[in-house]
């Protein structure tokens, strides 16, 4: 029986624009998608590794139950072209002990998607986050009376490529005390969800240290720029500065060997996390090291009543020689610290803030600027943009979207 995952439905762009010019037809968008996943198979965590991801999550979810499954990875083509997983009846089951049900799938996180798929459909079970219910695990029959699937057992398609998840504020909002034990658990909730492309943004504060450390900026240069890690969301947005910081170095230092671990079973499961890059947001400081470069101060955000010791940041003008080296700079920093990347990384332009100037050959400028900082930095990059900075300002007209 076949059938497909549902979608996540998110206002997600994947920015294409400035790879091809505007007259070459969508197809090729669509091409360069493709040679992405191909490339992203290839650089994938072996399939042993996945095993062991997957069974590390069943195992924390229901021990009772963790020689009830065998798991196998499986290629697209057994699953007709496009991820998949398959639930069968475990051939060689005949008495309690023995594996009941064998789940296989493309990746790790399709075999946790067709797990939480088959408790679900097979024995009413629920999985949600803690404050809308958690693991509900009181219908599983115990190990040995597991229900039977039909003979011809059950396919299930992904329908898409990617299903996303969180948006840039989450980990201010949500994510800002979480320690490797609540992100596990986080984690291991994604994969059972389906969820393969998540945003990845801890630690991200110990890259740019690196990074503007080059730049010849100071520690106290970085103290004023960074927020508080409750606030952290806006200062990365630009919405503020050094609101609840500064931040001490043992913080930036947790926060990375963090990053680190959640990168790890990321990949480990078969998810492309998504890593930030540079939007042109600069420390104060950058215009005194740089007097010549062309950086513009943006107006008042929302909650600092305009008090310059929070608000009004920095945005280095797209045409600027240092936007692209820095943005280069950023991303090759990661690389040298993680040790590998997915080639997609977010980076959302003037949330709740309003670029200086509505012309849309400079807003098209930063855009290229912005992509060719990840480029120089990745052949292999996308960009990736969140949507919702365009549904509640009116300076987001047609034109300026495009």
């Amino acid at each position: 029986m076949a059938s497909s995952i549902p979608a996540i439905s998110l206002s997600v762009i994947f920015i294409l624009c400035f790879l091809f010019p505007s007259a070459l037809p969508s197809t090729i968008g669509v091409r360069y998608i493709s040679e992405l996943l191909e490339t992203q198979d290839r650089e994938k965590a072996p399939p042993s590794v996945q095993l062991a991801a997957a069974r590390g999550v069943l195992r924390r979810l229901l021990p009772s139950h963790s020689s009830s499954f065998e798991f196998q990875i499986v290629s697209k083509e057994q699953c007709g072209g496009s991820s998949c997983f398959i639930i069968e009846n475990h051939p060689s089951f005949h008495k309690r002990g023995n594996p009941e049900i064998l789940i296989a799938g493309v990746t790790g996180v399709e075999i946790l998607s067709g797990l939480h798929w088959y408790f679900k459909n097979w024995c009413r079970l629920h999985i949600s986050w803690d404050k809308t219910g958690g693991a509900q695990l009181f219908s599983v029959p115990k190990a040995g009376l597991l229900p039977r699937v039909e003979e011809s057992g059950i396919l299930v398609q992904r329908p898409i490529p990617w299903s996303y998840y969180q948006n840039a504020v989450t980990s201010s909002y949500t994510f800002a005390w979480w320690d490797w034990k609540r992100w596990e658990k986080e984690i291991d909730w994604m994969a059972l969800q389906g969820i393969n492309l998540p945003l990845a943004f801890t630690g991200q504060e110990a890259i740019w240290q690196k990074v503007f450390q080059r730049f010849n900026l100071s520690q106290s240069d970085l103290d004023d720029f960074f927020g508080g890690p409750a606030f952290l969301a806006w200062s990365r947005m630009g919405n503020l500065h050094g609101w609840g910081g500064p931040l001490p170095q043992s913080w930036l230092d947790q926060q990375l060997v963090l990053q680190k671990k959640i990168l790890t079973r990321m990949h480990e499961l078969g998810m492309t996390p998504v890593l930030p890059a540079f939007s042109g947001n600069v420390p104060a400081a950058l215009k005194f090291r740089y007097p010549l470069a062309k950086i513009t101060r943006l107006g008042n955000w929302f909650t600092v009543e305009s008090d310059a010791r929070w608000c009004c940041t920095y945005l280095l003008d797209a045409t600027d020689p240092l936007f692209i080296e820095i943005g280069r700079a950023f991303i090759k920093q990661q690389l040298k610290e993680y040790g590998k990347t997915s080639h997609i990384y977010n980076c959302d332009t003037f949330d709740e803030n309003t670029p200086p100037d509505d012309d849309p050959e400079y807003i098209s400028s930063l855009g290229t600027a912005i992509f060719r900082g990840m480029q120089s930095g990745d052949d292999n990059a996308v960009w990736l943009m969140q949507g919702w900075l365009f549904s509640y300002d009116p300076f987001w007209r047609p034109p300026q979207m495009k």
